[in-house]
């Protein structure tokens, strides 16, 4: 309960910043499959670009408390480390072999709740080529839970003259493509792929309605 409160009065004081400076554009691969509306459990998985995606998940998805998996790295800050705490953002040590933080998500997704996880695990290079491989934690975590995975991807423009842009996609059963000819290991290990090629397909997407739009 506390975390849905907290939660909400950053969304009521944040929203008039974030709508001027974000202004972020939302499309759908099929609203009527999948909107801003979120029923029951989910897992919320998306790219990553910037911290600030986290900050436009919570604002696009207003009407469910998002409970993030976020790196022990931004936990070295003192405020940063209250605001986290305060939203229920569940703390993952990427460098500690420690996956507790699965039993803490799955525990949150049998109440109903709503997880939001970025699968690469951290904000990719200029350089590197996007999105990065995929961890499979991810799915591991829709098969034990059964929970819906609703892919998002967003172009990570924030503060920028470029409006924001992100796509929701239609939701993700990762038990449908369970192949029980594999083992467990090899089921994930497609699964989390077959998952990161539906976020490429949804930044084509998100390129094509761009270019529609301007045409």
């Amino acid at each position: 309960m506390w975390h849905t409160i907290f939660s909400w009065f950053v969304k009521i004081t944040g929203a008039p910043v974030f709508y001027l400076l974000m202004r972020t554009k939302v499309y759908y691969e099929n609203r009527k499959v999948q909107g801003l509306r979120i029923k029951g459990k989910a897992i919320i998985v998306s790219n990553h670009r910037s911290i600030w995606d986290v900050a436009m998940m919570m604002m696009t998805f207003l009407g469910r408390t998002l409970r993030c998996v976020v790196a022990e790295v931004m936990y070295r800050f003192g405020i940063m480390r209250l605001v986290l705490n305060g939203l229920g953002a569940i703390k993952v040590d990427r460098h500690a072999q420690d996956f507790a933080f699965i039993d803490r998500c799955k525990t949150i997704l049998d109440k109903g709740g709503v997880v939001e996880i970025y699968p690469e695990a951290r904000i990719p290079d200029p350089e590197e080529a996007k999105p990065l491989p995929f961890k499979p934690s991810t799915v591991y975590l829709a098969l034990e839970s059964g929970a819906p995975i609703i892919p998002v991807y967003t172009n990570g423009c924030y503060f920028k003259w470029k409006r924001a842009r992100m796509i929701i996609g239609t939701p993700f059963d990762a038990r449908e493509y369970y192949d029980d000819a594999l083992s467990e290991k090899e089921n994930i290990e497609n699964i989390t792929n077959l998952l990161r090629e539906r976020i490429i397909d949804l930044g084509k997407q998100l390129d094509e309605k761009i270019h529609e739009k301007h045409n």
